[in-house]
């Protein structure tokens, strides 16, 4: 692409040889489920051609000059080097057992941190947990535009990343009002930049909107249910409904990689099965059983059961949309922030729709206060 946003000849052809190539894949493919990327659509040596004429990074870099570019290349290159001799300083000083660890140890070592984090922080309550929240809201949604803007989108990150970071401060101070007024703000900002920035579409502009809804928005069900109840009480649900989530997982995924042998949904997730989906709500609904006991829930146990199994369908159906959006954007981990488990976004797609489905359920049916 030039420096004045014109596309070349050579580029105009291959995109010309692109929607050739789209149409004769829908016609062969006959209704199948799975969009192709746009990796699947050209040919190798076409690939850097078509992705040259797509701007690389975020909106408020795709005019910037070759000299600017060069510029933020070199600081680029800094941070990496520093941070090779941050991590080289880091391995001389540890023990020798922990140096060249497995994936296994990588991976069980993260899931400590991750979880003593997140433990710690929501046992805290107040603002610690809220804090907590909006670094996952905020990483979990730079993850999720990254994927898209690798698969040729061109969402507005940047307004998205605060706009899901921003909805969770707003509901634990001005509840439901909050969050109506951050969405409308983020409506406005949305509509103006599709005004000025000529290359921006409505699909960028529905994209940039779901992903702060989908990583800030959801989140807030569980800043609603830790204000519904005094404190420790709010904050041990909470730190249940984390513990349901992960137990779902985990329950899934024993079981599934043992017994499994009837595949879910196999274009969107192979590995997962029902035998390992019926485990998952086994596991999701014995903590919501617990939860009943917590003082100040007004919830049946049977009840209880009833909530933990509407939960883990919605954990499942969280998961699965994750996995849809990494297949369509030709991912197999949303980032590398937690070595040996993928992205942050991998860990929280079932946390998303289980807290609001869990906060409506635990408002609607009166078991808690409503502090919207």
């Amino acid at each position: 692409m030039t420096a004045g946003g014109q596309l070349t000849e050579k580029q105009r052809a291959a995109r010309a040889r692109l929607r050739e190539r789209t149409d004769e894949l829908c016609r062969q493919a006959d209704g199948h489920p799975c969009r192709p990327t746009t990796r699947d659509l050209v040919l190798e040596e076409e690939l850097d051609v078509v992705l040259d004429a797509v701007p690389a990074g975020p909106p408020w870099h795709y005019d910037m000059t070759p000299s600017e570019q060069a510029k933020r290349q070199q600081k680029r290159d800094r941070r990496a080097q520093t941070k090779e001799k941050v991590k080289e300083k880091a391995l001389d000083k540890a023990p020798e057992k922990l140096k060249n660890p497995t994936s296994l140890q990588v991976r069980f070592r993260t899931g400590v941190v991750y979880t003593a984090v997140t433990v710690l922080s929501v046992l805290a309550g107040g603002l610690p947990m809220l804090v907590m929240l909006m670094v996952v809201a905020g990483i979990c949604a730079g993850e999720f535009y990254y994927m898209l803007r690798q698969d040729a989108k061109l969402p507005n990150e940047m307004l998205g990343i605060i706009a899901a970071v921003l909805y969770l401060p707003a509901v634990y101070f001005f509840g439901a009002m909050g969050a109506l007024a951050v969405s409308l703000a983020l409506l406005l900002a949305l509509l103006v930049w599709y005004v000025f920035w000529l290359r921006s579409r409505i699909p960028d502009v529905c994209e940039s909107f779901f992903g702060a809804s989908y990583t800030g928005l959801l989140l807030c069900g569980l800043v609603v249910i830790q204000q519904a109840l005094p404190y420790p009480w709010g904050s041990i649900v909470v730190l249940l409904l984390f513990l349901s989530v992960w137990a779902n997982d985990s329950f899934a995924y024993l079981v599934g990689s043992k017994f499994g042998k009837h595949k879910l949904a196999p274009r969107t997730s192979p590995k997962k099965s029902w035998e390992g989906f019926l485990a998952g709500i086994v596991g999701s609904a014995a903590f919501w059983v617990a939860i009943a006991f917590v003082p100040g829930v007004q919830l049946p146990v049977w009840l209880a059961v009833l909530f933990g199994v509407v939960c883990a369908l919605a954990e499942v159906l969280g998961d699965l949309v994750e996995s849809r959006i990494k297949r369509n954007s030709g991912f197999k981990d949303s980032g590398t922030i937690m070595p040996g488990h993928g992205g942050l976004l991998d860990r929280c797609d079932s946390l998303f729709l289980a807290s609001a489905v869990a906060a409506i359920l635990l408002v609607g049916f009166g078991c808690i206060p409503s502090v919207l």
